[in-house]
């Protein structure tokens, strides 16, 4: 730990501020909030056909893997990949499953199994293939 001292007053760089931990749970709210509106946006528009093609739901599978996997990235750790991904499983299966009145916002069509499988798949990848650079589990606590 390295220590400044600026007209009186001693920092430490390494040490975490008093709201650091808020900062990072927020940050990981934010991501899973956006994982839910991944969900919401892709249950109801995935189901775009070219001939007998799911196009719509097979590109919701790369946007389905990069958006894990960039915030993954961004953030530093499989958590960081792992909040959008749970946000858009909860609601994409909540969106599949029949309502009281018989209806389904992803139907059990090629599209959305392309949607729901393929997208469970490549959330999952995402997940596996993010590196993590600043996992508690490397740290080493109590060392100088």
């Amino acid at each position: 730990m390295t220590q400044e001292t600026h007209i009186g007053v001693e920092t430490t760089e390494d040490a975490p501020g008093p709201l650091a931990g808020a900062v990072t749970g927020a940050a990981y709210g934010v991501l899973f909030l956006l994982g839910l509106v991944l969900g919401v946006v892709g249950g109801f528009q995935h189901a775009w056909y070219a001939g007998q093609v799911p196009v719509a739901a097979i590109a919701w599978l790369a946007v389905l893997f990069a958006v894990p996997y960039g915030m993954g990235r961004l953030m530093g750790g499989k958590l960081g990949a792992l909040a959008p991904g749970v946000g858009w499983l909860l609601v994409s299966f909540l969106l599949s499953t029949p309502q009281r009145a018989g209806d389904l916002a992803i139907a059990g069509n090629s599209a959305g199994y392309w949607y729901l499988y393929g997208g469970a798949v490549a959330v999952a990848a995402a997940v596996v293939v993010t590196r993590s650079t600043s996992s508690w589990m490397l740290r080493s606590y109590g060392r100088a």
